[in-house]
């Protein structure tokens, strides 16, 4: 366990708040949040700021929260393209939204760019992840996880062109249809897959559910996978749908238990998660237990995102951010804290955006919400000190 402070300041963050925040005052004790100082290589962008508010969070924390964009529809992941914009899928509706650069009197402009055609929503099934492909600025290359008639399926696409499907047959059910995509470290695309109500086959290797996959941008195997012609790179999952990598390259990925245990775990390859012969830590030495976890009615969290040594995750049940400071190695330092604890309701999708700065949405429309007029939201917390994740 290291014992030198979280957090090296690797991000500056930019933005605008309003004039009322920049009078926040930081807290003497944990985590502190504010306005950051601009980054010196460029202007900050125009973010809106009529409903940017400063109140403390949970655990003595402080937090600036704006709200972005208001009026969606079951926002179900987020992805930034190379200038600055956002890419958020919504579930029910299968469109694809482009949020900024570009403001407006209520918050980010918000432009449809595209309805995914044989999106069959029902239930938990729908439009869900989304990645921009990291030479987006040559390829122009977008991929989206969906569910149709038949089944869930991975598409590669140009905005606003015939999506190509490149990985099919994907189990799919009311529930537990995964949906996680987005690339790692390594250039290669991973997808996380649920087990569509099949328990038994998060055990098969053989069978595409209750897995996270590891592919080409073609939808192939990817080399070094850990079982001979096969996408499979970890099993024994119920329900994943948010993953993220850490400044180590480590991955973890975030995960729906069934009545006991919510997980975050680290994902390593070839390795099995339990699922469904176990729910949290266990002392069964087959498998591997998480680093964090939590009681459902606490957490039941899709999104999962990474600044420096901090995961955040969003949660559904829970109403609640959960944050975990890691130490060097990857293991877990301290406690988890929650953040905005029943303030916006439902939590979903949460990302890292490139200024630092993470995004979250709501899914409070999602049919086990309870919406107010604005839902559903997408908002922005700026975190003090150069960092979001900074403590």
């Amino acid at each position: 366990m290291s014992a030198r402070p979280p957090y090296p300041r690797v991000h500056r963050l930019r933005t605008a708040l309003a004039a009322s925040c920049a009078a926040l005052l930081l807290a003497t004790a944990g985590c502190s949040f504010g306005e950051p100082e601009p980054d010196p290589a460029g202007e900050p962008p125009n973010f809106p700021t009529p409903s940017a508010t400063a109140s403390p969070g949970d655990a003595g924390q402080e937090v600036v929260t704006t709200v972005l964009a208001k009026g969606l529809r079951v926002p179900w992941a987020i992805a930034f393209l190379p200038d600055g914009a956002a890419l958020v899928t919504e579930r029910d509706s299968g469109r694809i939204l482009r949020v900024g650069p570009e403001s407006g009197p209520d918050g980010l402009k918000v432009t449809p760019v595209q309805t995914i055609a044989d999106v069959a929503a029902s239930g938990e099934g729908g439009l869900m992840g989304i990645a921009v492909s990291p030479d987006y600025a040559r390829d122009r290359t977008v991929f989206v996880y969906h569910t149709t008639e038949r089944d869930n399926r991975i598409v590669r696409l140009e905005l606003g062109g015939t999506p190509t499907p490149i990985l099919t047959g994907i189990p799919k059910a009311g529930i537990h249809n995964g949906g996680g995509l987005a690339f790692g470290p390594d250039g290669l695309l991973y997808a996380s897959t649920g087990d569509a109500g099949d328990r038994p086959q998060a055990q098969d290797v053989k069978r595409l559910g209750g897995k996270i996959l590891r592919i080409t941008r073609d939808g192939r195997p990817a080399p070094g996978n850990p079982f001979p012609n096969s996408p499979v790179w970890s099993l024994g999952h119920r329900n994943v749908q948010g993953m993220a990598w850490d400044a180590g390259k480590r991955m973890y990925a975030v995960e729906f238990g069934q009545n006991t245990w919510d997980e975050i775990n680290q994902i390593t390859k070839g390795r099995n998660y339990g699922w469904p012969t176990v729910e949290g830590r266990d002392d069964d030495k087959r498998f591997v237990n998480p680093v964090a976890q939590w009681p459902t009615s606490d957490a039941s969290c899709s999104g999962l995102t990474a600044v420096d040594r901090l995961l955040v995750t969003a949660c559904l049940r829970g109403k609640r951010l959960w944050l975990v400071e890691l130490t060097d190695t990857g293991t877990v330092l301290g406690q988890p804290r929650e953040l905005l604890t029943d303030r916006f309701g439902r939590l979903r999708a949460v990302a890292a955006a490139p200024d630092g700065s993470i995004w979250v949405s709501t899914s409070n429309h999602d049919g086990r919400g309870q919406p107010v007029p604005e839902d559903d939201r997408l908002l922005r917390l700026v975190f003090a000190g150069g960092g979001a994740g900074r403590s």
